[in-house]
């Protein structure tokens, strides 16, 4: 699913018009019949609803939801600002509202109503063709509504909120849900933000995305329908070496259970053999906690010292639990240097790569990362100030780099070699949890061995690592899931999409 920026939503906008033959009112009206629908599934008409209209076409969404709300019994005080002229579309949907109920004028401050507790408050002040700072009367509704700590629901995207960049002055509204139209906004995905947009909803209003396809744009958001096109068929005549033979190198002492988390999570993947190569202290964990695994034991006790033969392997993993000893350091360079196989590079071996920062030149082009935002930090050489700028440095490094840097997180984004990004649509603040990200590992490990490219790799791995947070939580609860629970639940992964 693409992200169009604000451009490309009007031009979608009139590519509908042009192929329906419908107008822009007409379209509006689908645009509030949709935000309808999804309002009340989720309220009811115990509470009175306040809608503040703006003087555009995000006004005139706000006036046509006010009318339809009002047709499935809610009780309705609409409010518009009148700073200047309305918009066509605007005007036409106050002079259908006008007729079966007052709309109250806001024109100067003083005009500004006072909110109670128990109202619920509908934002259509301003929509996603923003590009300016807000200010005077429409600042001043957007901070007595910020005030009140009422329930928010924005129409499309927060009021003050700029589609595809961020907005330097701080009149935004404060949504509790944005329910927004056909296709996502940029915003919606950075974490700086959530405290504006709260949770948010797609809905549908039947635009044709045939649309989109002339659109040049950077930015997508992976869904179910984008993995089922990449899943394969595992073949009926198949044998283990059909599969992939993965070798990950993991592990030191203390840390054997991160081993055994990404050893586990290549096998619920679907890979035919994985060997793990461990310090010699984890022999009696491995063998335990994973028979299927094969061992490779480095003669060090403690941490890895060597790099065993990489010949045959499928794809290699490096980082889980591995520690940054300055032996397990010489260990990575050597691999740097010497592997064919897709890499997945995670965990300590990031860190490791951070202080040796010559070392990253060497990193083979099209190899996986896969940072959290403090691991990033320290491999990009600086600490970001925002959301913004850590996204835009990630893209900046992925193409310099020429590899897929996985930045995990909420919509945890894959970003690839020409710069494109893929938001992720699933996941939860459950694997927020020690030995999520060696799960997640093990997971793209996996797939690459099976001979998914890594893009498709990256892609599967990090959707199905979601997913299965998802089934995870909805039996644990967010709070209470283990990174063995994201484990556990990757048969529904596989049961629902292969």
């Amino acid at each position: 699913m693409k992200i169009l920026n604000a451009a490309q939503i009007q031009e979608l906008d009139q590519y509908t018009l042009d192929t329906e033959h419908i107008t822009s009112l007409m379209l509006m009206e689908r645009a509030a019949e949709a935000f309808v629908k999804w309002f009340i599934d989720h309220t009811s008409t115990v509470h009175d609803v306040w809608v503040f209209c703006g003087k555009g076409d995000n006004g005139g969404d706000g006036l046509a939801i006010s009318r339809l709300l009002i047709q499935h019994g809610y009780k309705i005080k609409p409010f518009i600002i009148k700073t200047g002229n309305l918009s066509e579309d605007c005007t036409a949907n106050l002079d259908r509202l006008a007729k079966i109920q007052k709309v109250d004028s806001i024109e100067k401050i003083e005009d500004i109503p006072k909110l109670r507790p128990e109202i619920l408050i509908i934002d259509a002040l301003l929509g996603s063709g923003l590009n300016r700072e807000v200010e005077g009367l429409y600042a001043a509704v957007i901070d007595r509504i910020n005030a009140s700590g009422n329930d928010v629901y924005a129409v499309d995207i927060p009021s003050g909120m700029f589609c595809d960049y961020p907005a330097k002055h701080t009149s935004i509204i404060r949504a509790d849900h944005t329910i927004t139209f056909q296709l996502p906004k940029l915003m919606l995905f950075l974490a700086d933000y959530e405290m504006f947009t709260g949770e948010w909803h797609i809905v549908d209003i039947g635009q044709d995305m045939e649309g989109t396809a002339k659109f040049h744009n950077d930015f997508s958001y992976t869904d179910a329908k984008v993995i089922r096109q990449l899943i394969r068929k595992r073949p009926v005549f198949s044998h283990k070496g059909t599969f992939g033979k993965v070798l990950l190198l993991a592990g030191s002492k203390g840390m054997m259970g991160a081993a055994s988390l990404a050893a586990k999570a290549v096998m619920r993947s679907g890979a035919g053999l994985v060997c793990v190569h461990i310090p010699e202290s984890g022999i009696d964990i491995l063998q335990t906690t994973i028979p299927e695994a094969v061992l490779s034991i480095d003669h060090n006790k403690d941490v890895i010292s060597q790099l065993p033969d990489i010949i045959g392997y499928s794809s290699i993993g490096i980082g889980t639990g591995i520690g940054e000893h300055e032996y397990t350091a010489d260990v990575l360079e050597e691999l740097l240097l010497l592997a064919t196989q897709p890499l997945v590079i995670d965990a300590s071996a990031l860190n490791i790569l951070a202080n040796h920062s010559q070392w990253i030149q060497t990193v083979p082009p099209n190899s996986i990362l896969t940072p959290h935002p403090r691991e990033l930090e320290r491999l990009a050489g600086m600490q970001f100030t925002n959301s913004w700028e850590r996204l835009h440095k990630t893209i900046e490094l992925a193409k310099r780099m020429q590899v897929i840097i996985i930045l995990k997180g909420a919509y945890t984004a894959v970003v690839f070699p020409n710069g494109t990004v893929h938001f992720n649509s699933t996941g939860n603040s459950g694997l927020a949890t020690a030995g999520s990200g060696d799960v997640l590992t093990g997971i793209i490990t996996s797939l690459l061995a099976q001979g998914y490219v890594p893009e498709e790799a990256a892609l599967i791995g990090v959707f199905a690592h979601g997913y299965a947070g998802d089934k995870a939580a909805a039996v644990r609860s967010k709070a209470a899931m283990i990174a063995s629970d994201i484990i556990e639940h990757l048969q529904d992964f596989f049961l629902d999409f292969e």
